[in-house]
């Protein structure tokens, strides 16, 4: 404890002294942390929230089983997530998924070669090979919901309106296609994006990934801080002061990881250079909400059938078996946009109406009968701001992924969104840690054994 002096009167303020402090608990800050502590290094780690795990949340249902309500899979080839998983003593177990999801709009379910799959496939393909090619500058100030309204044919557009939607959070009249196919560019195709087996959703974890958040936090104990909001950065020659709601903190270099349109509530002084404050002014947090029903077993299973379905109707959005070995029933329900925030007007109750009696002409009244509910609107969490990773809004390439990472003093940038790989995942999460504890070390003249 310090005094501080201001004018005739005495201040007591609490001020705590680390070699480095990480503000955000999420899966970056964590790891981040880890790595500087197997290296003798002191670090600090700052959250606002009551819990740590920033994007990522597991919770156990009514049936025992753990689930997530964050970030939860294991994309194909990401070897860093299953590495982490197995060291803390996590399973694996691969998604249950069908050749292709189910469309079905209401009661009506298309066919996987129907005029509208195709026909929008012929799109989204059409997408995908200006992504491999320098995607036109003028495509910055034009969004996908312009762009979409060219494409011929209700439901084609409402389906890639839905998938769009569902993939990237975002609100499609504020994301440019010049990002959309940026993002595309950078995770390796669409395929990768949209596919389970061999893509971005392809396993989870037994045991819920968030619990590997919790885990990572109780390995640091007493120097992971909850409830610290970090309101302001002062940096000087010999490091820098964080100000936060319970107090000051002093370190000598300090790691941000919450990402940027969330950093710029922190007050810096002095200010950020401009090319730091773009990225914070001219990104935005994606809208998503998400829910898992909880079942006795996974009664869809029969025969051959599946659970895995984009909805077309309103709500729009994806659902995924996502049920662990041995059950019980997991469905988890992804809306996202602007349809993810109408959700928020219904409780809970016609939230799950709107959403489970979408499933009931196909895979029959017990959808409407779960013995457990979970979910989570990110876009109202004060903390994280939304899902899931931070967006470009159009006209600007500030805030395309990976986004830039380069120190400001002793100010290190960390996150998902600065990834070299696999930007906006878990896996990019988990990299960027890593990556940027190392650079801390270097600049604290060590070397990472």
């Amino acid at each position: 404890m310090r005094d501080e002096r201001e004018g005739t009167g005495v201040r007591e303020e609490r001020r705590t002294d680390t070699t480095v402090a990480v503000v955000g608990a999420g899966m970056s800050g964590l790891v981040a942390a880890r790595e500087l502590r197997r290296e003798g290094i002191d670090a600090l780690v700052l959250e606002s929230a009551d819990r740590p795990g920033g994007r990522m949340m597991a919770e156990t249902s009514v049936l025992g089983s753990r689930l997530d309500l964050g970030g939860q899979w294991v994309g194909h080839g990401h070897h860093r997530f299953a590495a982490l998983a197995a060291e803390l003593g996590a399973e694996l177990f691969p998604m249950r998924t069908p050749k292709r999801p189910g469309f079905v709009d209401g009661p009506r379910r298309l066919p996987a070669m129907s005029p509208t799959a195709l026909a929008a496939n012929a799109v989204l393909l059409g997408w995908e090979l200006r992504a491999r090619r320098a995607a036109p500058e003028k495509w910055a100030a034009q969004t996908v919901d312009s762009r979409l309204r060219r494409v011929p044919g209700r439901h084609v557009r409402r389906l890639l309106e839905v998938l769009v939607s569902v993939t990237t959070t975002a609100d499609l009249d504020r994301y440019s296609m010049h990002a959309f196919i940026e993002a595309v560019r950078h995770q390796g195709g669409l395929a990768a994006m949209l596919s389970t087996s061999g893509g971005a959703q392809e396993s989870l974890i037994t045991e819920g990934a968030g619990t590997l958040t919790e885990r990572l936090a109780a390995d640091l104990g007493e120097r992971v801080l909850t409830g610290r909001r970090v309101t302001s950065i002062h940096r000087d020659d010999d490091g820098v002061t964080l100000r936060t709601t319970a107090g000051a903190v002093r370190a000598v270099r300090a790691i941000i990881t919450v990402p940027p349109p969330m950093s710029a509530r922190i007050a810096y002084d002095p200010p950020l250079p401009p090319s730091r404050t773009a990225v914070e002014q001219h990104t935005y947090m994606g809208s998503v909400y998400k829910a898992i029903a909880v079942y006795e077993r996974p009664f869809w299973r029969q025969g051959k059938a599946h659970a895995e379905f984009m909805l077309l109707a309103h709500p729009g959005g994806a659902v995924f078996d996502t049920t662990p070995p041995g059950g019980p029933g997991h469905l988890c329900v992804l809306v996202a946009g602007a349809e993810a925030r109408e959700l928020d007007g219904m409780d809970v109750a016609g939230r799950r109406r709107a959403l489970l009696g979408q499933l009931v002409p196909h895979i029959g009244p017990q959808a409407l009968a779960p013995a457990g509910w979970h979910e989570k609107s990110w876009h109202l969490d004060e903390h994280v701001g939304g899902g899931y990773a931070a967006l470009a809004i159009p006209g600007t390439t500030d805030g395309y992924l990976p986004m830039p990472s380069e120190p400001v003093g002793a100010l290190h940038w960390g996150g998902t969104e600065t990834a070299n790989e696999h930007a906006g995942y878990i896996e990019g999460a988990i990299e960027s840690g890593v990556r940027v504890a190392r650079e801390v070390l270097r600049s604290l003249g060590r070397t990472a054994t």
